[in-house]
């Protein structure tokens, strides 16, 4: 039995997840080209005093947005720990 209700929303959810996906493969993208730069120009993989702006913007919009800050900024840490990972990488080549 298929709640035609149910599926749409679940429809909806998949649909929303397949975006974030293609955002965030955006994303690291464009971080990769970061880091490379990074590297080439002998800048440090992190920048502590951006990646804090960054958290508290987002925090703002997330709230803004009906979502828990909260949330918003531990999901923010990991996209940016992963992102200075990266960046590390090209630091070591």
């Amino acid at each position: 039995m298929t709640d035609a209700t149910l599926a749409r929303y679940r429809q909806s959810i998949d649909n929303i997840d397949a975006a974030l996906i293609h955002m965030l493969a955006e994303r690291f993208k464009i971080t990769q080209a970061v880091g490379l730069y990074k590297a080439q120009a002998g800048l440090p993989p992190a920048d502590p005093g951006r990646e804090e702006r960054q958290i508290e913007r987002l925090r703002q919009l997330a709230d803004q947005a009906g979502l828990d800050p909260e949330f918003s900024e531990k999901f923010l840490r990991f996209v940016i720990d992963e992102v200075i990972r990266h960046h590390e990488r090209f630091q070591e080549r």
